[in-house]
């Protein structure tokens, strides 16, 4: 078959687009204009809830045993811990995934490229997108690899990164601006208190600050901070220069430098992510500072967001207008967290006495408080995970629940998930499903499962013998408290849904 997408770039968000694709068994290409994949570990952080979807695909253990768990966070003033916080159980019962995973960029994009492979599927390097314009019921565009080369196709995904040459041919506007502050990343072998063992180590110094946390293996480090004001010349900084500096702040014995880079940061959320046939997607999308470690799972979750829907479209498992509820679901998130982490960002690397005077003396007490109690932990776990994330706004979000909505991510409760690698849409009943909606749903060719009811269930905020149907992505499409089935067949075919018939 023609290719019915282009991904226009191969970073993790371009990857996790193709795979999703390929198990859905949609003809695509996916180019970028590098030459293979990326050289050095930029982003770091694995979130649960991009384990989750890992899960679906079926590859989250090798993911897990290719990273490092992260266990506990240290929070040092002066070279002095005055704040530890566990994460390793931060989130236990809320996710299979209740931690944070290391693991960096370069190594997880040739991981994906692998299970790309084993698909049969190659990126098509060396190749740039010059130009594209929507043309009938479709998108010509203009490729150039060796030489230039006329392609149409039904969908384009830009995937291409801050400087998106799809953002640019749409003139879609990328409100927001740099962060004046000038970073340094580097990645370390090393020693000292603050590069033992598999922790975070949060440092502050009077204007300075440093994270720390392990990358690939023991001894190996990866350090972000800030250019020192007292460095002349920003632009021009040399790893030796940052490594005096580690050595003299921090304490931090540095022995060998891997990788050493500078770079500023920006905050800006495009003003669509879809025109026409055209989507964007990750840092085409949205890019932020990397509080929390949020953008490249961001970027995944539009990936995983976006690519089920062009299949079901692709397919004619649903109607076209489900295309529109990937902007409406995934821009919202994208300009929450861009001002979440810009506020929290902004207090962590200001240089004003007031500022630094919060980072000594009343974060790292506050955060040991806080930390103590259940509630405060479950909040942080979620916002950190991702697992908060709802669509109950969308067109495609139907019925009422209790505490669980329409919209929301599927609450994890013991032996629910594993029936979402189907990658498929199905119907869960926390109870007991009545045999006319189990008829209903055989004939229409969708899953139903049961699950024994038990007061877990509950507190997890599932109804008791209320219908739910799961999206494709995990996530709550509808809910009938009371299994109505004409308001079942009313949701299933006002938006024209179908099951998969390719499950892998």
């Amino acid at each position: 078959m023609n290719p019915q997408i282009l991904i226009v770039g191969a970073g993790p968000t371009g990857l996790v687009m193709a795979y999703n694709l390929a198990r859905h068994n949609i003809p695509f290409r996916i180019i970028d204009r590098s030459d293979g994949p990326g050289q050095a570990s930029r982003a770091m952080a694995i979130l649960p809830r991009t384990l989750e979807f890992y899960q679906q695909f079926g590859f989250v253990d090798e993911v897990i045993d290719h990273g490092i768990k992260m266990e506990d966070v240290y929070v040092r003033v002066k070279n002095k811990i005055k704040a530890k916080v566990h994460l390793g159980s931060l989130g236990e019962g809320l996710s299979p995934f209740p931690f944070v995973l290391t693991f960096p960029q370069d190594d997880h994009e040739r991981f994906l490229l692998e299970k790309l492979k084993n698909l049969g599927i190659e990126v098509e390097w060396k190749t740039e997108l010059l130009s594209l314009a929507e043309h009938g019921e479709g998108v010509k565009t203009l490729l150039k690899a060796q030489q230039e080369e006329t392609a149409y196709f039904k969908y384009i995904c830009g995937c291409d990164g801050a400087h998106s040459t799809v953002r640019k041919q749409m003139k879609i506007e990328f409100k927001g601006e740099k962060y004046k502050q000038h970073f340094y990343v580097m990645d370390v072998e090393g020693s000292g208190e603050m590069m033992k063992n598999q922790k975070i180590s949060i440092s502050f110094s009077n204007e300075e600050f440093l994270i720390c946390m392990p990358v690939r293996s023991k001894g190996t480090y990866r350090m972000i901070g800030i250019i020192p004001s007292a460095f002349g010349d920003q632009n021009d900084v040399k790893a030796e220069n940052i490594h005096a500096f580690l050595q003299q702040t921090f304490g931090a014995q540095v022995e060998g430098i891997n990788w050493f880079s500078t770079y500023h940061i920006h905050h800006r959320v495009a003003s669509r992510f879809r025109q026409g046939r055209t989507f964007l997607s990750g840092d085409a999308a949205h890019i932020h500072s990397p509080a929390g470690g949020q953008g490249m799972n961001t970027g995944i979750g539009d990936a995983i967001n976006l690519s089920w829907k062009l299949a079901a479209v692709l397919q004619h498992k649903a109607a076209l207008s489900i295309l529109d509820t990937y902007e409406e679901e995934r821009l919202p998130f994208a300009e929450l967290l861009v001002n979440t982490t810009d506020r929290a960002f902004k207090r962590m690397v200001a240089r004003d006495k007031t500022s630094q005077f919060f980072r000594k003396h009343i974060f790292p007490p506050v955060l040991s408080f806080l930390f103590r109690f259940p509630y405060p932990r479950y909040k942080a776990f979620t916002i950190l995970s991702q697992i908060r994330i709802k669509y109950r706004n969308s067109n495609l979000s139907s019925g009422q629940g209790t505490k669980v909505q329409s919209g929301d991510r599927l609450p994890y409760v013991e032996g629910n998930f594993e029936y979402l690698q189907s990658l498929n849409w199905q119907i869960h009943v926390y109870g007991t499903a009545a045999e006319k909606l189990k008829k209903s749903m055989q004939e229409r060719g969708f899953s139903l499962h049961e699950f024994s009811w038990n007061p877990y269930l509950k507190k997890a905020g599932l109804q008791k013998d209320a219908l739910y149907v799961i999206r494709p992505d995990g996530y709550i499409g509808f809910i009938s408290s009371e299994q109505r089935i004409d308001l079942l067949h009313q949701y299933l075919n006002t938006h024209k849904i179908l099951p998969f018939t390719n499950e892998y």
